[in-house]
């Protein structure tokens, strides 16, 4: 493999189908778009593997999801406005607040900082694909098929009751009647694998697929975040997966996992759930960190303060997220030494947190504002991040939790932290990488009537729950006498998530608006410094048509600097450049597999087995023979791709 920044050279042969500079031909890029698109019709649909394609469906499947879950929250802030009503009765409230919660944490709150990685890592990397760009559309289906079942389920009247959390034994066979409850511990299993592979795709990609010269301490900073991420998606998530198969056994075969009278354990589900469920607030919250520090330097206009800083700050909190798991548990007997452990841990996070802030303004100080609405979304972060990790060191007290536990102060501060974290970055995001994406800017004066509906929606919302939980309201209540003194709150939180409702309507207005008519974007509309804004928009589908050689943290801020491209790549065959871990000097050319119908098919023989298993433990038997017989089609070898493959391999 060899780097040039001279002209495209096309001559016999195989060489004819090479890119060796850093423009091709027109007729070499038809050649590679052809490449490396995907095919037509229904079936090309079902057999996409382009991860821009399976980024897409990702984000939107997510965000409907966050639609879905809005709803769910309107429909318990209308039966919570005033005190008495019967909108809703108590074992339906259960039910919508179990959806909501369950919804946001597993069917958004992850897996959409995933689909934002999946399409933006290859292109800050410079990267022609994603890696195992199968698995990545397998990921995809097995996620969408979970939720599906989870939606389908509640919609015919078997929707789980016990909570996001579902905690034992509330949610065993004893008190959880019906097939709620296993198909909630089944959507974790669909929801958790996708996640898994993903991690795995995305880790790979930042680590085996970066330009050259791009080393790990020029990677961009989303891209470091994206990397921390999933590496504690690897650990954290087979707990819940664990915990979720231990109490569908305790429910299906009479496996005692929780049922203390026969040698089992309750807050075994509590260890186990929480060892996953305080990470996973981190896996939320750590992509939104990386989309802070991509868009902070474009609008400040100056490369990202403490750089290094950051990167340590992000690593800091991957270790110490492992750490805190007990603070959820503080009302149950664990001993008071060990929750005192608990307690510094969860005062000390704050501190890799606390630097990233003091970065973000000290990039934002020394730079020239451009005050645009993604910069309006991280600046309102800013505030509302500070307040819900004061709540948190707050609820990291041992004293004051037993006194606020299982109260609306928490609800608040949930919301503080997981929406005032990571949805308004993802908004941010959103405005950011929406021209990358489509070609086309939002509406900027749209925008910010967004943002400020957003904004003053969600603390009229949220702050009056604090005031909830220190006069002593519970969470998961469905109705409340008038005599509590709890109406007037209730009433204006109402009125806020009625507003956020508003601005939701209006981003999507702005989104369907934008795509039709908004004005061409340009390959670099904001003027920023990472990679992606090298490729056009919308990027083709081989993201660029000669990949790039990196010699700075800011390659489009640097000084142009030989060599430029790389050469030597075939244009007619999916080839791509894998580099070392380190330094990422190239090391291998390898050839990706072409789109599939297989992983479809996969996924499908697997929510089979999966839905099976809720009525019957004979379905894991029988429905790993379909299972299987759809891998070994997927893996198996075709006599064009071996040609193909030989080729390559006869190439100097």
């Amino acid at each position: 493999m060899t780097m040039a920044h001279t002209g495209p050279e096309f001559s016999s042969s195989r060489d004819e189908h090479r890119v060796d500079g850093p423009t091709a031909t027109d007729t070499t890029r038809r050649l590679l778009a052809r490449t490396w698109d995907d095919p037509p019709g229904i079936v090309g649909m079902l057999a996409a593997v382009n991860h821009k394609t399976i980024a897409r469906r990702f984000v939107v499947t997510t965000f409907a999801f966050f639609a879905l879950a809005g709803m769910l929250a309107l429909a318990m802030r209308l039966q919570l406005a005033r005190p008495g009503l019967h909108l809703v009765g108590p074992d339906l409230y259960d039910t919508l607040f179990t959806m909501h919660g369950t919804t946001m944490m597993f069917l958004f709150g992850v897996p959409v900082m995933q689909a934002v990685a999946i399409y933006l890592i290859p292109l800050m990397v410079g990267a022609r694909s994603i890696a195992f760009p199968r698995m990545n559309a397998y990921a995809y289906w097995v996620f969408l098929f979970g939720g599906l079942t989870l939606y389908v389920a509640f919609v015919l009247g078997a929707g789980p009751r016990a909570g996001w959390f579902s905690y034992v034994p509330l949610a065993g066979p004893d008190y959880a009647t019906g097939k709620g409850t296993d198909i909630w511990a089944q959507m974790i299993t669909f929801t958790e694998l996708s996640s898994l592979l993903e991690a795995i795709v995305l880790i790979t990609t930042i680590l085996k697929m970066r330009a050259p010269g791009m080393s790990l301490n020029r990677i961009p900073l989303f891209a470091w975040a994206t990397l921390v991420t999933q590496f504690m998606v690897i650990f954290a998530m087979p707990a819940v997966m664990l915990a979720s198969t231990a109490l569908i056994l305790d429910r299906l075969v009479s496996t005692q996992f929780f049922n203390p009278s026969l040698g089992g354990d309750v807050l075994l589900w509590q260890h186990l759930f929480w060892f996953f469920g305080h990470p996973e607030v981190y896996l939320i919250f750590i992509p939104a960190l990386g989309f802070i520090s991509s868009i902070l330097p474009t609008f400040a206009r100056r490369p990202i303060f403490g750089y290094t800083a950051i990167v340590l700050a992000l690593i800091a909190t991957a270790f110490l997220a492992f750490g805190l798991w007990v603070h959820h548990m503080f009302a149950t007997s664990v001993p008071q030494l060990g929750k005192s452990f608990f307690t510094a841990a969860s005062v000390m996070i704050a501190l890799p947190s606390g630097l990233q802030i003091y970065c973000w303004i000290a990039t934002l100080v020394t730079g020239r504002l451009n005050l645009k609405t993604p910069l309006l979304f991280v600046l309102a972060f800013f505030f509302i991040l500070v307040l819900g990790g004061m709540t948190g060191v707050m609820l990291g007290s041992v004293s004051l939790d037993l006194q606020l536990h299982d109260t609306y102060f928490v609800v608040a501060h949930l919301h503080y932290v997981l929406i005032g974290g990571a949805v308004f970055p993802l908004f941010a995001a959103v405005h950011y990488w929406f021209p990358k994406v489509t070609g086309r800017m939002l509406d900027e004066r749209l925008g910010r009537w967004q943002f400020w509906l957003f904004f003053i929606g969600f603390n009229v919302a949220f702050f009056p729950m604090h005031w909830l939980g220190l006069h002593g309201m519970p969470r998961r209540v469905w109705t409340y006498p008038a005599s509590m003194g709890w109406s007037a709150m209730n009433l204006i939180s109402t009125v806020g998530a009625w507003t956020i409702a508003a601005s939701v309507l209006l981003f999507v207005f702005n989104v369907w608006r934008s795509l039709r008519h908004g004005p061409s974007a340009g390959p670099n509309p904001w003027g920023a410094g990472t990679l992606e804004w090298a490729a056009p928009s919308p990027p083709p589908p081989h993201n660029f048509d000669a990949l790039p050689v990196v010699h700075g943290r800011d390659p489009l801020w640097d000084p142009p600097t030989h060599p430029a491209h790389v050469s030597g790549l075939a244009a007619d065959a999916r080839e791509v450049l894998l580099t070392t871990v380190l330094d990422a000097r190239p090391d291998l050319r390898s050839l990706f597999p072409t789109p599939s119908i297989w992983p479809f098919v996969s996924a499908v023989a697997t929510t089979v087995l999966f839905i099976g298993s809720i009525f019957t433990p004979w379905a894991v038997v029988w429905g790993s023979v379909p299972v299987v017989i759809a891998l070994t089609a997927w893996f198996w070898p075709t006599r064009r791709h071996h040609a193909q493959a030989m080729a390559l391999e006869r190439k100097p």
